[in-house]
């Protein structure tokens, strides 16, 4: 198979229909997924009445399996959570990729206050790894609940949860300390948390189609809040300004939730296969990468939510970071060999990168 890539200068000056030639040559040479997912580009731009086929800016990465993104506004560092390490881009250097520490299966990845330690959650032995950023050494380990998940820090207090998604549990961690304070028992399923207001933990669960709620002023179990019409709950993100959750479901919903209330207040349309929900607070925005159809839904926050853009990226692009002080997003993702019936069909060798967009510019 032989792609013909265009840099940026000859991207600008090629005409329309040199775009469609070119993406037509794609798609009769691609694999089937990196196919499916370059016509649905094609289906979005052409539906939102753009002219401009979406080639995406793209930061290349060493192989594997990849989870949840963090970027670190003061450093200008993206980390991506891999199956055996953590990749470090320095975006601020445009520096090439690098791995750092050792993990089993890795699922989030946060840095952490005042401290040059990455936080990463390692599935496959029931651990959290901290990793220098510096040195890309191990400085530690805990043991916590079976295969952990997502993760969400505490920086007023120095705590970190850690969800455990087969055992039910969540991990309360003393980052001072570096040892589990706490085990809070909810249900198997879990997946990503948010923090609330008045101390309050959100959890998707995706077995049970529910957000868990846990008060950490306590540390104890709340009660739980029922998902209608969604279904895997898996991605997750609290808008202070409105008091609401955005929980993206594996049945094309977006959940709209009134944290105080409890309730499921509206749906939204969106893509399949979704991971993550980003909030960009400074915009009053949310973003949910669709890696099932490869685009990115861009929400409005501001009065009634509302599915403002449909943003063309890439199948298997479902996380992903934002950089707050410009708009930037960052979505890893790669090329797949598409097998019918395979939940996880294997990636293509040398395809793995990372997806740069800002929905503000044009590509």
């Amino acid at each position: 198979m032989c792609i013909v890539l265009f840099g940026y200068n000859e991207r600008k000056s090629m005409s329309v229909i040199s775009r469609l030639l070119l993406v037509l040559l794609l798609l009769a040479s691609a694999e089937p997924g990196f196919a499916e997912s370059l016509s649905k580009q094609v289906a979005l731009q052409a539906s939102s009445g753009s002219s401009e086929i979406n080639m995406l800016k793209n930061l290349p990465g060493p192989d594997g399996r990849y989870d949840y993104a963090s970027f670190d506004e003061a450093t200008g560092h993206l980390y991506v959570a891999r199956a055996t390490s953590v990749t470090d881009y320095d975006i601020k250097n445009a520096s090439a990729a690098k791995s750092i520490g050792h993990i089993a299966h890795g699922h989030a990845v946060l840095f952490l206050p005042h401290s040059s330690d990455l936080l990463v959650t390692s599935g496959e032995d029931s651990t959290v790894r901290f990793i220098d950023r510096n040195t890309g050494h191990q400085t530690g380990q805990i043991t916590v609940g079976t295969d952990p998940d997502g993760a969400v820090i505490d920086t007023d207090h120095d705590i970190a949860y850690v969800m455990n998604a087969k055992s039910g549990t969540v991990s309360v961690i003393d980052l001072s300390a570096r040892k589990v304070v706490k085990t809070i028992v909810l249900k198997p399923g879990l997946e990503f948390p948010a923090l609330g207001k008045n101390g309050t933990l959100f959890v998707n669960n995706e077995d049970e189609n529910e957000i868990e709620t846990i008060d950490t002023r306590r540390l104890t179990a709340g009660s739980s809040i029922v998902l209608a019409d969604c279904t895997r709950p898996s991605g997750l993100a609290y808008d202070a300004v409105s008091d609401h959750l955005i929980s993206a479901c594996a049945n094309g919903k977006a959940a709209l939730v009134s944290a105080g209330n409890r309730k499921v207040i509206g749906l939204l349309d969106i893509g399949s296969k979704p991971d993550a929900v980003i909030l960009d607070a400074h915009r009053r925005r949310a973003y949910i990468p669709c890696g099932g159809n490869g685009e990115l839904d861009e929400i409005s926050l501001v009065s009634t939510p509302a599915v403002t853009k449909r943003i063309p990226t890439e199948f298997g692009a479902r996380t992903g970071a934002l950089d707050g002080q410009n708009g930037t997003l960052y979505l890893p993702t790669a090329r797949y060999l598409q097998t019918a019936g395979e939940k996880h069909p294997p990636m293509v060798a040398g395809s793995f990168h990372v997806l740069v967009v800002n929905p503000d510019e044009k590509n």
